[in-house]
């Protein structure tokens, strides 16, 4: 069986310069947690596949093609294919959340 977690897995690079950590890669799917700092922010882009963010901890902004949630933790939030999306931690704390990618858009 095989375990992972966050603190043994090496921050990627990334363009938005925040601390995302991919914890499952296949061919078929990419699994990352992401942790915002107060202020920082996954700025806008479209991903080349439908991508799910789903909230641990703190409450971030969460832009989908223009509209825009709170999410509190436990909370579930899909983005199609080709969808514009942002994410911001305008709050006092950290935020985290892990991203679900399917299929990989790097297998």
């Amino acid at each position: 069986m095989q375990i992972i977690t966050a603190e043994n897995v090496a921050v990627a690079d990334n363009p938005h310069g925040v601390d995302v950590r991919h914890l499952y890669t296949t061919p078929h799917v990419v699994v990352s947690q992401i942790t915002l700092e107060p202020g920082e922010v996954v700025k806008p882009h479209k991903a080349p596949v439908d991508a799910f963010f789903y909230v641990v901890e703190g409450a971030p902004s969460i832009e989908i093609e223009g509209e825009t949630t709170v999410a509190a933790p436990g909370t579930l939030v899909p983005s199609a294919l080709g969808h514009l999306h942002a994410i911001r931690n305008e709050s006092d704390g950290r935020v985290r959340f892990l991203v679900v990618k399917t299929p990989n858009p790097r297998p």
